[in-house]
């Protein structure tokens, strides 16, 4: 599916009074469309940072955390207070009778395993396994790029994914679903979809950004990031905040803008668990919006000032020409008010 989703065959026929949403990147990545009507079902957020995000308690910032407290308000009239516990309860009262009566649970995928059919989600909160056990249908969300070969990569992609994101040797909870509930089984759905997500993944396979595909939504390019320490998740405009969301963001939806949020320190070239050359593709980005943007006169500048100044004669005498010219030509004054041009005598 490429950006929109559809209800699960005969869910709103079944008349799913609310679906619960569980893990939250892929989630987000989609929009309902015509297939899924307005009255009917309902949707709500299942993570306690989400359910938080969805009350305006907070407002949603980390790809991993999901939510940080930068403006704290009631909701009815209910004073609530700063202390976690407080908070839990306050999101624990508003969560689980909707967990009980959601007929429908999504949730997104961190893993699936090609070799058996099994999805993987890794959660710290059991929102996840509320998500795909208490309701009568499980829809799953995964992007394309989600999928390994073996169960046996997942002995080096869980501590990965568990240590760069938290620093856990592993999260509180691990679950691998690989269908609906059998005969005899007392837990599970009755029925379990799989949404796989392009979104604009496969147009990236064969470029030279196809690298970004790797990434396993740890946010530790994020946490290092001096860009997104400063402005936070929200600036980035969708679902991707930080490095991973400077590249990713403008491949899949085109905001170019985005690729010059970045000091280019490459310091999340230093943490990236897969090796994500973040700092080259924020680089070949702005090539790339240069190239597209460029006139011929810009173009044909550009080539005269790279074949004057790689050679070293033109090089001494196009700067000295410049240094007489910066005063009866306003417009190097302007350019030279904060650049430095070196006058070689």
């Amino acid at each position: 599916m490429s950006g929109r989703a559809a209800a699960a065959p005969g869910s709103a026929a079944r008349g799913a009074g609310e679906a619960r949403g569980g893990n939250r990147t892929d989630c987000t990545t989609f929009r309902t469309g015509p297939e899924v009507p307005d009255e009917g079902p309902s949707a709500g957020q299942s993570r306690q940072a989400g359910a938080a995000i969805a009350l305006k308690i907070y407002f949603d910032n980390n790809i991993v955390s999901g939510a940080v407290m930068s403006d704290l308000r009631g909701r009815r009239g209910q004073v609530l207070g700063t202390e976690p516990a407080d908070l839990i309860a306050f999101a624990r009262g508003y969560l689980r009778e909707r967990f009980l009566s959601a007929p429908v649970g999504v949730t997104g995928v961190n893993f699936a395993v090609a070799e058996t059919g099994t999805v993987v989600m890794v959660t710290n909160e059991g929102n996840g396994r509320m998500c795909s056990s208490l309701p009568r249908v499980h829809i799953a969300v995964m992007g394309m790029e989600r999928v390994i070969g073996q169960v046996s990569d997942l002995s080096v992609l869980l501590p990965l994914l568990t240590r760069s994101a938290t620093g856990q040797k592993i999260s509180s909870y691990v679950s691998m679903l690989s269908g609906p509930r059998h005969d005899g089984e007392g837990d599970g759905p009755d029925e379990m979809h799989v949404v796989i997500l392009d979104n604009g993944r496969s147009r990236l396979r064969d470029t030279p950004y196809r690298s970004v595909l790797n990434c396993i939504r740890c946010g530790a390019c994020q946490n290092v990031c001096p860009v997104y320490r400063h402005i936070g998740g929200t600036a980035y405009g969708w679902v991707y905040g930080g490095p991973i969301g400077a590249v990713l963001t403008p491949l899949l939806h085109g905001d170019q803008e985005l690729g010059q949020a970045s000091s280019l320190c490459a310091a999340c070239d230093d943490v990236c668990p897969v090796r994500i050359p973040l700092h080259d593709l924020l680089l070949r980005l702005r090539r790339d919006r240069a190239a597209e943007s460029a006139g011929r006169a810009e173009r044909l500048a550009f080539r005269l000032w790279s074949a004057a100044w790689s050679r070293p004669w033109l090089f001494r005498l196009s700067t000295r020409l410049a240094g007489s010219a910066r005063g009866p030509l306003p417009i190097l004054r302007r350019w030279t008010r904060t650049r430095d041009l070196e006058v070689h005598r």
